[in-house]
Order: C-alpha cells, then structure tokens, then sequence
C-alpha cells in the first residue's frame, strides 16, 4: 500500500506461492492458491495498516501485477479452474513448437515477430494453451461447450475478485496482451490469422483494457467496493514504478528471470540481436501506447532457489550472499543455469544448465559466487545486445527486484557491466508501478504522472571496481560455457522406452553368450 502523494511504502504482506514440477520441465502453479494468497495479502496488509492507526476507507484503488505468459483455463459457470495453471517457464510445449514451426516456410521462428513482437517459443501464452487442448479431455469438453475462459494470472485474479461466476470481468490489458502471441501490437487486437493458426476459438480470450481504467469493483473482503484500476504485467510495471517514461530509460529486474526493459516510446523497435519487442504500458484508454525491447533471462533468483532446494548448500536463499562474499572468487568456476533453456538472446530450447571449469579446489563458496556470477553475465549478454539494437549505450543500469538486496550481485553486477548500477532504496517498484497506474486512471485521478509532479527516489549506488580487461576476459569464458551448454537436449524421445539391459548390444550379446554356454554346459556333462 502505497501513499499517492509522496509514493512511501506504507505496508505490505507478502506470502511464497508453491511451485509444483509434476515432470521434468513442467512448472505448474494452483490458481486457487494464488487467488488465496492475494485474499490473505489484503486482509493481512489491512490488519497491518490499522496497527498503524490508518483508515483503511482512504484505499481509493487497487492495481494488478502478474508474472505475464503464465496460463490458465477455468470454468465460467463453476469458477473452478480446469487444470493447474501452466507457469511461464515450463518446457512441455516443446514438441508442441516443433510440430507449429513444420506448418512456417522454412521453419522460421520468426516468422510472427512484425505482428507480435515475439519469436515462436515454449515461453508464450499460446502454445500454452494448444497443449491444453491437445491435452486435457476438460479443457477441449469446456471449450466445445462454451464454458471456458482463458486468462493470464490478472485475468484470473480481476475475473475472481470482481464476481467470479457471478459476474466478473473477463479482461486483461494490453502488456499482459502482447505476451500470449495471440495479439498484433500494433491494432492492439486479439489477431484472427494468429488464432487461426494456433487453432484457439476467440471467445475464450479476455478483452483487452489499457494498463489504467477501472475494470470493475472488489466483491469481497476488506477492501469491498474498491475499484480495481491498474492492471500491469510484472516487467511493464517495474518499468512504470522506476520513472523510465523516456525514450532510452531502462531497467533490469531480478526475480525468478531477469528482465531487461529499454523504454522506445511510441515506436516499436524490431531487435536484429535476439530481443523481443513489447508492449511497455498504455497509461489511460485515450493515451498512447508505448513499446519497450526486452531481453528475458528464464534463471536469476530461480538458481538461488536450486542451490538452495536441491542442492541443500545454502537453509535460506540470503545465505548465498555470505557463502559468495566469504570467497570473493568462482575461482574459474563458471554455472550456465539453462534450466530451463537458454532465452534472449539466443532461444536455445536445446541448452541445459552446466558447471564447468571445476577442480579439487573448488567449494560450494565458489559454486554459490558462480551462480550470482551467472546471473550477472546473462543481464551482460541483454544489455550488449540492447545497446547495439538502440545505437546508444546505456551509462547506468536502475535495477530493482528481490535480488538486489544482494549486495555482492550489485557489486558484481557493476563490475561486469563497467556501468554504475543503481538501486532505489524502496525495492518493490512492481507493485509501485501497479499503484501508480491504480492512482491515475480517469475515475480514480489521485496520482499524477506528470513528469514535474513524480517524487524523485532516493538509490544506492554501486560504482565498477574492477578493470575493464579483467571484466572481458571473465566474461570471454563465460561465453565459452555458454556455448558448451547447448544442444544437450531433443524432444525426441527414445522410439520405445524398452531400458532393458538387452538394449545394451555388448551387455546383451554377453548374457545370451553365457545361457549358452551354460545350456552347452549342462548338455555335454548330461
């Protein structure tokens, strides 16, 4: 809960949502518990504010932030939803890309970029939803009965807590949008050839807001009544909540991905170095709209996450900064995290995540300084690429995210940049950005975005503190790690899953040798 006039914090709650991996490479997510968490944040954050002796009527409107691309499909007449909800960075899709991009002349990936922005990848909204259908006998039988909606996680959320069955929007707003690969960023339309082409009916689809209008009023809970008003996918509202409202401003986010957004203004800028192009925000149904280049990294704080799950050398995610300070050095350690595959800018579904460059020597200190390392050579690969499809190199980077409460990432980060890196002292800009578009839709009009009337942010700075050649040189080899991790992995399974040890011809031919000459064995002393 922010204050419109000043943009002080001034209470929040926050509850970990539970990722489930049923197979390897799937991420799914429960809706249900999604929409609880959010009802447990209002009701939480409410009870917070009256401690604080703050009236809880002075909540003018509410705003929605989402991890964008991430799919669910839910019952219109039951409110349930039809399958767990199909995270952004699952891989399942792959075939399912393999089988669309045979229907593309010459197998062009992208071959959708000028309408969508996008290549064609497991990443996206609509190959998400082909897999349902293809998949799930309830979503194909809802879908055929016209009982079923589609929605990223806004969608979701602004259809649930706005009635539900019982009358709830059905929208979404125009970044959330041009996420799914569904909607041309130009007419700012659902696309009916794209459609066509990924064979999903429309009327499953939300309609489209801008960023900024009130698109209905809570129905339950603390807040009743209270217009929800700002709807931003996550990246768009970062860009919002850090100011970077010019041509040529951007910001870097460090969550479970990374993600890189350059502000163009209101010209989209079709990247030559693997970046997307996005829809930044549109503040307002009569403003424009504005186009952002985005370099997206599936695995920043993720990879924290693993060290710390499923490798077991880290009890909490902040520990890695201590383990990584302790040693100050990978000690020629190098971790490429394509879990996932590897994103912009190479779109390598192939790739898988590799630590190479080990010796006696090295520890899980070293392991813990390489991954951080990591995340910092991936924002490098975005931002080299951002600056040559710009033409005019950034000269400081403004981040924000969960992460950069590392102190040891910002410092590395800075370091391998030969950029300062610049962190606001308030770090949940997202949910600032959401507040903001919240604040100053028509209706609502208590936060201005005039350029004159934003507060200036108080940051910490971190200045480079290494020498350039040493920079290149480590990141020379990190790119040579980055090479070695691709083309490990086909979608292609094995034709028939015999793993019988006659599978093996040498293993085989020995057994059947053996019966044999047992069998002859047996005879001959017979």
């Amino acid at each position: 809960v922010f204050n419109a006039k000043t943009a002080e914090l001034l209470s929040h709650h926050q509850v970990e949502i539970q990722q489930k991996f049923p197979k390897e490479g799937w991420v799914e997510q429960d809706p249900k518990e999604i929409l609880k968490s959010v009802h447990e944040c209002v009701e939480k954050t409410c009870e917070k504010l009256q401690q604080l002796n703050i009236d809880i009527t002075n909540i003018k409107a509410i705003g929605v932030s989402n991890q964008r691309e991430t799919t669910v499909v839910w019952d219109k007449t039951t409110g349930e939803p039809l399958y767990n909800a199909i995270v952004w960075l699952d891989l399942r899709t792959q075939s399912t890309v393999e089988q669309l991009l045979k229907r593309i002349p010459g197998q062009n990936k992208a071959f959708f970029k000028f309408r969508t922005g996008l290549p064609l990848s497991t990443y996206f909204s609509a190959v998400k939803i082909r897999w349902l259908l293809d998949n799930v006998e309830g979503v194909k039988q809802a879908v055929a009965d016209g009982r079923a909606m589609f929605g990223t996680i806004d969608s979701w959320l602004i259809w649930s807590l706005t009635g539900g069955k019982n009358g709830g929007v059905h929208c979404t707003d125009v970044t959330n949008a041009s996420r799914t690969m569904l909607f041309n960023i130009h007419s700012l339309e659902w696309d009916p050839e794209l459609c066509q082409f990924f064979d999903i009916p429309m009327e499953v689809l939300p309609k489209v807001r801008s960023s900024s209008e009130i698109y209905g009023l809570m129905k339950s809970g603390a807040l009743t009544g209270v217009p929800i008003s700002g709807c931003l996918g996550d990246q768009s509202a970062a860009l919002v909540g850090q100011m970077c409202f010019q041509d040529g401003q951007a910001k870097n986010t460090y969550g479970t991905g990374c993600f890189l957004l350059c502000n163009t203004g209101q010209k989209s800028v079709f990247s030559e170095h693997g970046l997307l192009t996005t829809i930044a925000y549109k503040l307002g149904r009569d403003k424009p709209v504005c186009y952002a280049l985005e370099g997206s990294v599936a695995i920043a704080g993720a990879v924290v996450r693993w060290l710390r799950d499923n490798l077991g050398i880290i009890k909490t995610t902040q520990e890695v900064e201590k383990l990584a300070a302790e040693v100050g050095t990978s000690y020629g350690c190098y971790f490429v995290p394509a879990f996932s595959g590897l994103y912009a800018p190479y779109w390598e579904p192939s790739a898988r995540g590799i630590i190479c460059g080990l010796t006696q020597f090295t520890n899980k200190n070293h392991i813990a300084f390489a991954a951080l390392e990591a995340v910092c050579f991936q924002t490098r690969e975005i931002l080299d690429a951002i600056n040559k499809d710009c033409g005019i190199p950034l000269n400081q980077l403004q981040v924000d995210g969960g992460m950069t409460n590392n102190k040891v990432l910002m410092q590395l980060q800075s370091d391998i940049l030969c950029i300062p890196v610049v962190k606001p002292s308030m770090p949940e800009t997202t949910a600032l950005g959401a507040a903001m578009a919240a604040g100053a839709a028509e209706g609502v009009g208590i936060w201005s975005l005039n350029p004159g009337d934003l507060t200036a942010v108080t940051c910490e700075r971190f200045e480079p503190q290494i020498n350039p050649e040493e920079s290149e040189f480590r990141y020379a080899r990190w790119k040579k790690a980055v090479v070695k991790s691709m083309g490990w992995e086909t979608s292609q399974a094995p034709s028939n899953g015999d793993t019988s040890i006659f599978c093996s011809l040498p293993l085989g031919f020995f057994i059947m040798s053996s019966i044999i000459m047992l069998i002859g064995a047996k005879y001959v002393s017979g």
